[in-house]
C-alpha cells in the first residue's frame, strides 16, 4: 500500500498515470459499525433517495514516479462515509471522477446538484463516485476514463468517447477525498445546453429527478464566485488552473 501523501489544504497533483491496487478495508469495531448504521438510517430517513450502493474508497496515495501516482483502493458502500459523523471513528477518503468540460470560447462548465441529492444546491464539475469493477472485470486507467465519460453522458447528455478524455489533475480536499479530474474536448455552448436539457428530459421520462438542475459557464474564478450556493472545495482551484493556464486547451 502506498504511503499517504500529507495533505496541504486543497491539493492539486499534476498526474499523467495512475497505478491501481486493490486493498482490504480496515476492520471496524462492532461499536463503530452500529453507530455508522444509526447515522446512515437517520440520513436515509431525512433523504429517502439515498442509496447504499457499492463505491470505492482510497486506502493510500503516493508517488510512483514522475507524474505517476499509486492508488490503493477498497470496496465499500455509501454508508461507509457515515463514519465521518461517528466520534472517534475514521472513514476512508472517498474516490470520485469528474470532468472539466470547456467551451470553444474558453469557459468552463459548472453544474448545480438538485435538491434530491446528498449535496443539494452545490456547484461542482460533472462527475460522481467511482464504482468497483464487477467480478472478472479489470480496474485500470481505461476503466476510470470510461466511468468519467459515463458521468458526462448521464448528467450532461454529452456522448464523449473515453479515449478523448485525458487525466488532467488529481485533487485532494475535504476529508482527504480524492478526485480524478479529466479534461474533455472543447464544445460549443449550444451543444452543452442542448445536451443538458435532453439528459434532464430523459431522466424525468423515467420518473426520476435529474442529479443536476442548472449549469453555468464561467471564464474566471471571479465569475465562479458569483454562483449562489455552496461550491465543491476543488472547484475554484480547478477552474483557476484551467482558465489561467497558457495554451489551456492543450494543457
Amino acid at each position: 500500500m502506498p504511503e499517504t501523501l500529507p495533505p496541504v489544504g486543497i491539493d492539486l497533483f499534476d498526474v499523467e498515470r495512475i497505478h491501481l491496487a486493490e486493498a482490504e478495508a480496515p476492520p471496524l469495531s462492532p461499536e463503530d459499525e452500529s453507530a455508522r448504521d444509526r447515522v446512515w438510517a437517520r440520513a436515509v430517513q431525512a433523504n429517502p433517495t439515498l442509496f447504499d450502493g457499492p463505491v470505492m474508497a482510497c486506502a493510500g496515495l503516493g508517488w510512483a514516479g514522475a507524474r505517476a501516482l499509486s492508488l490503493a483502493w477498497v470496496r465499500v458502500t455509501y454508508r461507509h462515509y457515515a463514519l465521518r459523523r461517528v466520534p472517534g471513528a475514521t472513514a476512508l477518503p472517498s474516490l470520485f471522477v469528474n470532468v472539466v468540460q470547456p467551451t470553444d470560447d474558453g469557459r468552463v462548465l459548472a453544474a448545480r446538484m438538485s435538491p434530491s441529492t446528498a449535496a443539494p444546491g452545490r456547484w461542482q464539475l460533472p462527475g460522481g463516485s467511482v464504482e468497483p469493477p464487477q467480478d472478472g472485470e479489470a480496474l485500470d486507467e481505461a476503466a476510470l476514463g470510461g466511468q468519467a465519460a459515463r458521468e458526462l453522458v448521464e448528467e450532461m447528455g454529452i456522448d464523449t468517447s473515453p479515449a478523448t478524455l485525458r487525466l488532467w489533475v488529481v485533487t485532494r480536499g475535504e476529508n482527504s477525498s480524492i478526485g480524478l479530474t479529466y479534461l474533455a474536448p472543447v464544445l460549443p455552448e449550444s451543444v452543452l445546453r442542448e445536451g443538458f436539457a435532453a439528459a434532464a428530459r430523459a431522466e424525468r421520462a423515467q420518473g426520476r429527478e435529474p442529479e443536476l438542475d442548472a449549469i453555468a459557464l464561467v471564464r474566471s474564478p471571479d465569475e465562479l464566485a458569483g454562483l449562489i450556493g455552496p461550491h465543491a472545495d476543488y472547484l475554484e482551484p480547478v477552474v483557476r488552473r484551467y482558465t489561467q493556464a497558457p495554451l489551456r486547451h492543450d494543457a
